[in-house]
């Protein structure tokens, strides 16, 4: 899709309401009309982490694709993973509406969409058609008005194992009261040590161990960090994604948007992200493979996250702006950092400015 197509497409999107235009988005991806706009393959770029093959270190993050209606449509936009969800045991339609807002002017978003989607039935019975090739991970979470959350949580690992290449715990999300309450530590034990053993559970009958990943908010504190990290180590946990959105709306030009509750995520959220990223990374040590997400808008953004200590980023609402080109031109711009900083692997910057990001008051 040239410039001109995607100025002219995102024109016509934005004269839709954020939830009619994102359900447009879909519609499109599912009818073909979107074309592929990957990037030629770069074995440069090619990550393992996890026990996975990672074909470039781009994802679509959760939140897009809720119900994985279009993982394959995504990847061939030139995403070298995505990831569905936040799927929940039933389906559940959400908070009210209206849901999302642009904030045009800061390129971002605030959204309280509260966790809607179809349920565990209707995602397993797409991914069950998808190619077992397809990097797709599965983002779970639990029911509002669950009776037991960290059952929700167990339920999700054994309904895909069979499909899911990695799993995101999400317990991150601010529009969902309480979730973020499985941060703190006692509560963090007992959803990872029943997650981790459902796993484990599910690997011993199949044979294939499927990786799990955390996924944290990054308006923590650093005694929240402290405690994550250790909880993390303590149970040999997969890896981390750092970070959901934020309750911050510091520094935002749209005040009147900003007054409207919920997560805000989009190019505001990335120094924020990227220092919480930093941090975790300082606390969890070299090895623990962290995906870092929160304003990914260029090559060089994603670059940047990778030297705070990312292995892999994930992005999602700066392609509200950007359009579904962005993945393609990001692993383009990483393949010409490579070439111009004469690099065997992107993951050569890892870590380069990690004590720069760790340090900075954002």
């Amino acid at each position: 899709m040239t410039g001109a197509l995607e100025r002219l497409a995102r024109r016509g999107l934005f004269l839709f309401d954020p939830e009619t235009a994102h359900g447009l988005s879909i519609k499109a991806l599912k009818s073909g009309v979107v074309l592929s706009c990957a990037a030629p393959a770069d074995a440069r770029l090619t990550q393992t982490i996890a026990g996975l093959v990672f074909p470039n270190p781009v994802g679509m993050a959760a939140g897009y694709d809720k119900n994985a209606e279009v993982p394959e449509a995504l990847l061939r936009l030139g995403f070298g993973f995505t990831e569905i969800g936040t799927v929940t045991p039933r389906p559940q339609q959400g908070n009210d509406k209206p849901r999302i807002f642009r904030l045009v002017e800061d390129e971002a978003v605030i959204n309280r969409l509260g966790f809607n989607n179809d349920g565990h039935g209707a995602a397993l019975a797409r991914l069950q058609a998808c190619s077992r090739h397809a990097l797709i991970g599965v983002n779970i979470g639990a029911n509002k008005d669950s009776a037991d959350r960290v059952a929700d949580y167990v339920a999700g690992i054994r309904t895909f194992h069979a499909v899911a290449r990695y799993f995101t715990a999400n317990i991150s999300s601010p529009n969902t009261p309480g979730l973020r309450d499985l941060q703190a530590r006692e509560s963090l034990t007992a959803l990872l040590s029943a997650v981790l053993a459902a796993r484990d559970d599910e690997a011993a009958k199949g044979g294939r161990r499927v990786p799990v990943f955390l996924k944290i908010a990054p308006d923590l504190t650093e005694e929240g960090m402290d405690d994550i990290a250790a909880e993390v180590l303590a149970h040999n946990l997969d890896g981390l994604i750092v970070s959901n959105t934020t309750l911050s709306r510091e520094g935002l030009r749209d005040q009147r948007q900003a007054e409207e509750t919920g997560g805000l995520s989009g190019k505001p959220l990335f120094e924020k992200s990227t220092a919480v990223l930093a941090r975790m990374r300082k606390r969890v040590g070299p090895d623990l493979p962290i995906i870092g997400v929160g304003g990914v808008s260029s090559a060089e953004t994603a670059a940047e996250k990778i030297r705070a200590g990312a292995d892999l980023v994930q992005l999602y609402s700066c392609m509200v702006y950007e359009g579904p080109a962005l993945p393609g031109r990001i692993v383009r711009g990483l393949s010409a950092l490579c070439d111009r900083e004469k690099l065997a692997s992107i993951r050569d910057i890892r870590d380069s400015r990690l004590d720069y990001w760790a340090e900075r008051n954002v």
